[in-house]
């Protein structure tokens, strides 16, 4: 009997190891590609990607195409949806409905009909050219996203502008779907759109109901028992009950678990479940990039590369010229159209779910699908390159002829270093309408600030010969956030002659420097503290003597459109 016991527990190891081990090898590898992205300066979505594309090659693909690889992949997918609500509040959807319903159909339909165009003139079915068309009109939330959050673009109006679209683009998927498997199944279209749409108002309704009566007194009762792990079980079971109870009712996950975000959004504890979110959404979604990878088909490549190549390059240069179009259709500038643009320039991991229906996929060649779900996999795996090419030409764009005057000339407040502490006071600084101007001497963190809008001039701030070239006596803030003690060190002596009742605020990056700094009449900010930036931002608005009006949750102000637009 105890023989048997034991062959029974041994059995049943060894079918949890068998279960578990694609995903055990599939996050070792993972941190690997991650590590050797960050040493190539790449960003780590590539890493994963080619990882995937070099275990497909190997034959190795049906090793990871289990149910617990598949479900990670989803949570991460879905994760990153939750975060995203968590900074879409009910205030930031009435503010940003505009974006939303007006630019993101704008351009689903700008884009949507440009592919519908060339696959009906490819002599394809009108029902294919319609949905495939619409479906390739999706970008990728879950890249897009990552970059916009690795930039640090959340605030800065072509990431608010890309993450309401992208809103717009996941109810379109919902809607493409639901059109879809109506098609499957012969039934009537225009009933199954109307039920999809109820049930999204519903689903709305509860997470409107949850945010304002249910999110607070929840996370109270959860304080009150004081334990870390309540914290994060609470996280985590929102996110995931949230899109699984959409999956439930025949909507998407990622619709769920972005509503689940939202209920959240306006909560004080919202910070706290965010931090306990982070973690996990960037382990998770490392499988759903991996799992991307994966899915591209390497015989195909090397069989039909150049039918594969040609219908990638396609698609990512209409894709960009469709939304740079809608970009200015929407009264936006030429260089914020492009970086816009070549931003949303990807497929969407939504198209690879339509293309893997057989009612959607019989409907054209066997070969055409499959170059299309190869070629939309390359677009996500180039989206990094593509839009750091649209970032960089807004940038040259936006520095116009050599003699043009940049905007912030008679600002108050001069901030030094365009790093996440000079971008995050800038972007307060605007949303209260109080100028500034920035002086930035790294040459790779001018491009990018100046390309995403700020008011940067490229200059070495220890030259006396550039701040009389701006203006010094014009400010009353001097803000230094360089992040470099030594870089400090060299613009202090010259602050100190030439500003000598200027109020001077310097982020420093530990606390050692806060005495050294401090005794020479500065007013340090130890940046290596929670709240940093918060502190500095505090600071200025108080040497201005200005009160200091807070946005509502993750937005910006309405008036900082133009910066980018």
């Amino acid at each position: 009997m105890a023989k048997a016991q034991g062959s029974k527990e041994t059995g049943m190891a060894g079918d949890v190891v068998e279960t578990i081990q694609p995903a055990i090898t599939l996050l070792g590898l993972g941190i690997g590609a991650a590590l050797a992205s960050r040493a190539l300066r790449l960003n780590p979505i590539v890493g994963y990607l080619g990882l995937g594309l070099g275990l497909a090659s190997l034959g190795m693909a049906d090793g990871f195409s289990g149910s617990v690889v598949a479900a990670m992949a989803e949570a991460g997918v879905m994760f990153l949806l939750f975060n995203l609500g968590l900074h879409f509040s009910l205030g930031r959807i009435r503010a940003e409905a505009g974006n939303i319903f007006g630019f993101g159909a704008l351009q689903m339909l700008v884009a949507g009909s440009a592919f519908t165009a060339v696959l009906a003139a490819f002599g394809l079915s009108i029902t294919f050219a319609v949905i495939v068309g619409f479906g390739l009109g999706l970008s990728s939330t879950a890249v897009v996203i990552g970059l916009v959050r690795e930039r640090g673009q959340e605030d800065c109006p072509v990431g608010r502008a890309a993450q309401s679209i992208l809103i717009f683009q996941d109810i379109a998927a919902i809607l493409l779907l639901v059109t879809a498997g109506a098609l499957a199944s012969g039934g009537d279209l225009a009933p199954a759109l109307g039920l999809a749409g109820i049930k999204a108002l519903v689903a709305f309704g509860i997470a409107v109901l949850f945010a304002r009566y249910l999110t607070e007194p929840l996370f109270g009762l959860i304080a009150r028992a004081g334990t870390t792990e309540v914290y994060t079980a609470t996280a985590l079971f929102i996110a995931l009950a949230a899109g699984w109870a959409t999956g439930m009712a025949g909507l998407s996950l990622t619709l769920g678990a972005f509503l689940g975000g939202m209920a959240v959004a306006d909560s004080r504890y919202r910070i706290l479940v965010q931090t306990e979110i982070d973690a996990f959404r960037g382990l998770f979604l490392s499988f759903f990039f991996i799992s991307v990878g994966l899915s591209i088909d390497p015989a195909l490549l090397v069989r039909d590369w150049a039918l594969v190549l040609g219908v990638a390059l396609g698609m990512i240069v209409l894709k960009c010229a469709a939304n740079v179009a809608a970009g200015l259709v929407n009264r936006w500038s030429v260089p914020g159209s492009i970086q816009l643009g070549f931003l949303l320039g990807q497929g969407s991991e939504f198209t690879l779910v339509l293309l893997a229906l057989p009612a959607v996929a019989g409907l054209a060649e066997p070969r055409l699908v499959s170059a299309l779900v190869t070629a939309i996999a390359i677009s996500l795996a180039v989206t990094p390159l593509i839009s750091n090419i649209g970032r960089k030409l807004a940038g040259r764009l936006r520095q116009g002829p050599p003699d043009t005057k940049l905007a912030g000339d008679d600002a108050p407040v001069l901030i030094i270093g365009m790093t996440a502490a000079g971008r995050a006071l800038a972007d307060a600084l605007e949303y209260n309408d109080i100028g500034y101007l920035a002086l930035e001497p790294d040459h790779d963190r001018f491009q990018t600030a100046l390309a995403d809008g700020y008011h940067v001039h490229r200059a070495n701030p220890a030259d006396p010969r550039s701040w009389d070239a701006i203006g010094m006596e014009r400010r009353e803030v001097l803000v230094i956030a360089t992040g470099q003690v030594q870089a400090s060190r060299d613009v202090t002596p010259l602050a100190r002659e030439r500003l000598p009742d200027v109020t001077r605020v310097i982020a420093v990056p530990d606390a050692e420097a806060i005495e050294e700094f401090g005794a020479l009449g500065m007013v340090p900010v130890d940046m290596s503290q929670s709240g940093g930036a918060e502190r500095l931002i505090e600071l200025v608005f108080t040497a201005l003597e200005r009160t200091r009006d807070l946005p509502v949750p993750g937005l910006a102000h309405d008036k900082a459109m133009p910066r980018a637009a």
